[in-house]
């Protein structure tokens, strides 16, 4: 997993909680609690077993917490790629757009990075369907992007958002919709 995410990770614990969380949280998983580099990759599995650590000590489940995380990252992943965002686009344009704009850019930019592929099917204006298909069972994780993307655009409470997980996690079916005035 792309270093990027670690030294978010870092920061989200800290935000949330203290600078020493992050030194226990490392150290009880048997890593240094040194920097991560933003540019280097590390094993998925470091990622597992810091989010299932971290989960542990918090008292919420692991996919609570990614999905907190994910709507976390939103910002500084927007601000890394704004120059891939168009100015016009709501949040099911950005959502609609993230595998062939950010995605296509990591994968250019770190041959050895993996972000998941999305497939994105809109479904009509107000409506889209996203396919997240990942061996690293991190749906949530991506559930939680989706909540942050709605929020980065002020539509969260415009935005419907229902996931459908698989016990795993390996895949997600995400259904976000635009809200009527109705609704």
């Amino acid at each position: 997993m792309h270093g990027t995410i670690f030294t978010l990770l870092k920061r989200y614990v800290q935000t949330q909680y203290d600078h020493s969380t992050w030194v226990r949280l490392t150290e009880s998983v048997g890593l240094s609690a040194a920097d991560f580099d933003h540019k280097s990759v590390y094993p998925d599995e470091q990622m597992y077993a810091l989010v299932g650590k971290a989960s542990e000590m918090a008292g919420i489940p692991a996919s609570e917490l990614q999905e907190k995380f994910g709507e976390y990252l939103v910002p500084d992943l927007m601000y890394m790629y704004q120059k891939l965002l168009q100015p016009e686009w709501t949040t099911l344009d950005m959502l609609e757009h993230t595998e062939n704009t950010m995605h296509r850019k990591v994968r250019q930019e770190h041959a050895e990075n993996t972000p998941p592929v999305l497939e994105v099917t809109r479904l009509s204006e107000d409506e889209l369907e996203i396919k997240y298909v990942s061996e690293r069972r991190m749906g949530a994780l991506a559930v939680g992007i989706v909540r942050g993307v709605a929020a980065y655009y002020d539509e969260a409470d415009r935005i419907a958002i229902d996931p459908e997980t698989s016990e795993d996690g390996q895949r997600v079916y995400i259904r976000v919709r635009r809200l009527t005035a109705a609704e």
